[in-house]
């Protein structure tokens, strides 16, 4: 069997760079017209602007819609590619909107994420998947020197350098320290001894944490992941189990606890000109918080995980039951075929002989991280997940001096948490990278463009939820689907709701809006090039692939009661 897939794996590789070159010289790009709307304003001198990230940005020279070269009328047209890479319009109706041009290869454009998921079902190996994923995206864009100019470019952007800062040398730095002085393990103690009497009370601290922690991405994941990561162990809970709970508290709590960073990041890409209860940025707020009771995969796939923590695997499929079941019976967190995406350095306590460990060496840099993330959440709107992460890292470390730890020891401590590290960073960065190639040849745009064709009203819905799950699981992210699906399903829902005459289109917008919003949490989440994903494996020490296997029966379930809710409201009440 594992010869099978080895030939059938160097099969899909060959077969992948081939087609990669193929499309490149023999498949037309398909270009799009992409309008983009902003809060427009007049600054002190008269000059249209806006604020994009804080900063204000002057409107350049507007030309009417129907001149624009970028307009779809004129692309359409098009012979070579786009003189020009956007340009400001303003239509008859005065609508003033930002026109983008991008392309797609028709169905080849899943090409990259197609091989990358299948070489990773193959052969379990999600850095050679993943790198063979980019090269073939790389010859699909002509970018035969992948080398100088996909993956050093993409090493070089302020995007990836952050996270091999965060993830490599901040976590795994922390880690490492971590198991060094004993902190991890105290703390576990602690909590087995007072609180964690077995593994359905570990699992419900879990439970609540990512609860609590309901900022969603990749911060909540790595905050609960190491949090629990000692004591679940301890409690001998399967890994798989670990790392389903941990993702799927994640961005699906952050859509129904919605009070933090997605709002507003979603807000500016759901504009419809002419649509009253979208008109300014307030209503779009009060539009999204509307929405939530129809965030219903978010909802089920957190009272999933509460089921699971409460012993009721019934619903959570046959991986994750005979997981449960071997760490039952024979104390194994892991299968035997596993490779944790966790080095055995962090799992094993190397505590110095002179050296007393104390739980408050682990709570109170936790602490301290967590502060500093809400308060600079609350004070700047969004969250400094560096800063918290340095001053938790520094607060060990000097915590350690203090007691008297050596030098040379705490760097020792530090080194083996890099060390421990590196293969998940390695693959987390490659994860990036793969989305980005994935978003520019247009898989998502090619997916939402199969929507051009006449609906029924009661189909959008879910067609719009299989979309959005399809995108974010070849892109491996949900905030990159929302900016391309959201700008072309909301003005899609709107026309399909006046065409057809609906009698109540602002519930309908509300549920087509929650289809959106929870089929890229869903897809984001199932997906093995996601950072969620692979950080969930990462920080609860589970094999990838099995975290992969074991949570798509679950989150399927959910994806499908939400689907068969969506359909039925819109059907009754619509």
């Amino acid at each position: 069997m594992m010869r099978k897939n080895q030939t059938t794996a160097l099969f899909m590789l060959i077969f992948g760079l081939l087609a990669g070159i193929f499309c490149h010289h023999y498949i037309d790009k398909q270009w799009l017209e992409r309008a983009v709307s902003y809060e427009l304003y007049s600054n002190l001198d008269g000059q249209l602007a806006y604020k994009f990230k804080g900063k204000e940005i002057l409107v350049g020279e507007l030309i009417p819609y129907k001149l624009s070269p970028l307009s779809q009328e004129n692309l359409d047209k098009l012979e070579t590619e786009p003189s020009i890479e956007q340009q400001w319009v303003q239509d008859s109706q005065g609508t003033i909107r930002l026109l983008k041009p991008a392309f797609h290869f028709g169905v080849w454009s899943l090409l990259p994420a197609f091989i990358t998921v299948c070489l990773c079902l193959l052969t379990r190996e999600p850095l050679i998947s993943l790198l063979t994923g980019i090269i073939v995206g790389a010859f699909m864009l002509g970018q035969f020197d992948v080398i100088d100019k996909v993956l050093i470019p993409n090493l070089a952007s302020e995007g990836t350098a952050g996270l091999l800062l965060l993830y490599l040398w901040l976590l795994g730095g922390l880690l490492g320290i971590w198991t060094k002085t004993g902190a991890a393990q105290a703390f576990a103690d602690y909590m087995a001894k007072h609180f964690v009497k077995g593994p359905k009370s570990a699992k419900l601290v879990t439970w609540l944490l990512g609860v609590l922690f309901f900022q969603g991405g990749t911060m909540s994941t790595v905050l609960v992941g190491t949090t629990v990561r000692p004591l679940a162990d301890k409690a001998k809970v399967s890994h798989e189990e670990m790392s389903y709970i941990v993702d799927s508290t994640a961005s699906p709590i952050a859509a129904v606890l919605a009070f933090n960073a997605w709002p507003a990041y979603v807000q500016a890409l759901i504009f419809v000109p002419g649509v009253a209860f979208l008109a300014t940025e307030s209503d779009r707020l009060s539009f999204f918080f509307s929405s939530i009771p129809f965030s219903f995969y978010g909802i089920f796939a957190v009272l999933g995980t509460l089921l699971l923590s409460l012993n009721i695997t019934k619903f959570s499929g046959k991986r994750i039951q005979q997981a449960h079941q071997r760490a039952a019976t024979t104390g194994e967190l892991d299968a035997p075929h596993a490779r944790p995406l966790s080095a055995k350095e962090l799992q094993t306590v190397a505590v110095p002989a002179n050296y007393r460990s104390n739980m408050l060496e682990f709570v109170v840099p936790l602490v301290c991280l967590i502060c500093i993330a809400i308060g600079t959440f609350i004070a700047l709107g969004s969250p400094k997940v560096n800063w918290a992460f340095t001053a938790a890292l520094l607060l060990s470390g000097g915590i350690a001096l203090i007691k008297g730890m050596s030098l040379n020891d705490l760097i020792d401590g530090f080194g083996t948490g890099l060390k421990g590290v590196v293969l998940a960073s390695v693959i987390l960065m490659l994860a990036v990278i793969i989305g980005s190639i994935s978003k520019q040849i247009g898989g998502g745009l090619y997916l939402v463009s199969l929507l051009a064709e006449q609906l029924p009203y009661w189909l959008v819905p879910l067609t719009l939820q299989l979309i959005t799950m399809l995108i974010a699981f070849s892109t491996g992210t949900s905030w990159g689907t929302y900016a391309i699906a959201f700008p072309l399903a909301m003005p899609l829902a709107w026309e399909i709701s006046q065409v057809q005459q609906l009698a109540n289109p602002e519930l309908y917008l509300m549920i087509c809006f929650a289809t959106v919003l929870n089929g890229s949490i869903y897809g984001d989440q199932c997906s093995p090039i996601s950072d969620t994903t692979v950080l969930s494996a990462m920080t609860t020490g589970c094999d990838l692939m099995d975290h992969v296997k074991s949570q798509i029966v679950p989150a399927s379930l959910a994806a499908a009661i939400a689907a068969i809710l969506w359909a039925a409201l819109v059907y009754i009440y619509v």
